[in-house]
């Protein structure tokens, strides 16, 4: 029989040997994939003083836990003979989890570019504290896409806010495309202190389009301002504005007529 003190020693033992052992053990580091850069769309047009260069994108985030923050994309033209022409850094808004973020901007340059590129800055990533379905759209309704004179488009509708509480700013972004879905370019505007039920009109003009362009479809997007989720997780730990927010005014039916079917079919 092994003495007590001796068993209590060997388990004090065990324990640190068990200890030491889980320390030792690394810990898995989260793979996290990079925003990927889904389309991106430019266009060059004479202005008065050079070339307007304009471009559209859309980043892709699909890791369905994390914000993509801080990111900042580069827009780069060279002229015929390589030779840089135009450069820009853009900061863009955080990148929802498994969610998209479409962009626009343009900017000016003395000499034709001959060709655009855009890339963009590894985002920092941040866990969100809500899941990804939590992140809703902002709806968007009546748009219109009025073509002018001038060969721009202007481009007319509203957005609400889902949530409880109001949306200090949204951006709104609109993208025009081809029959075939191909981007063709697109524009961006700001609405602020959006409150649930009172959507704000938004205007928005897309101009530099090259000649011929044949638009057939706008998509509409918006999203909360900034280089951080945070107001976007603040909206949604609000919680979402219900469905049906109006209580019935008929009386409740004397018998479940469902619950009746269901016990003659029973019979």
């Amino acid at each position: 029989m092994i003495p007590r003190s001796r068993t209590v020693s060997l388990l004090v033992a065990l324990g640190a040997i068990s200890l030491s052992a889980c320390a030792s053990e690394e810990k898995p580091v989260q793979q996290l994939k990079p925003l990927a850069l889904k389309e991106q769309a430019s266009n060059i047009v004479k202005s008065a003083d050079g070339y307007a260069v304009t471009w559209a994108g859309v980043l892709s985030n699909a890791n369905p836990w994390h914000f993509g923050e801080h990111v900042v994309a580069t827009i780069v033209g060279h002229d015929a003979r390589g030779a840089e022409v135009v450069r820009m850094d853009q900061p863009l808004d955080a990148v929802p989890p498994g969610g998209s973020l479409a962009f626009t901007g343009q900017a000016s340059a003395t000499q034709k570019p001959a060709k655009v590129t855009i890339q963009y800055r590894p985002a920092q990533w941040r866990q969100a504290a809500r899941i990804a379905s939590a992140f809703q759209r902002f709806p968007t309704s009546r748009v219109q896409t009025m073509r002018q004179k001038d060969g721009t488009y202007l481009i007319t509708g509203y957005v609400d806010n889902p949530y409880k509480i109001p949306a200090s700013t949204l951006v709104v972004n609109a993208l025009l495309r081809d029959k075939a879905g191909k981007l063709l370019g697109g524009g961006s505007t700001f609405v602020d202190e959006v409150e649930a039920g009172s959507p704000p009109r938004f205007i928005l003009t897309v101009s530099g389009l090259p000649k011929g362009a044949a638009v057939a479809t706008t998509e509409i997007t918006a999203r909360t301002w900034g280089s951080t989720g945070r107001p976007y997780e603040e909206l949604a730990l609000s919680g979402a504005v219900p469905v049906h927010t109006v209580k019935p005014t008929t009386e409740p039916f004397a018998v479940d007529r469902s619950t009746q079917i269901v016990s003659e079919y029973k019979q």
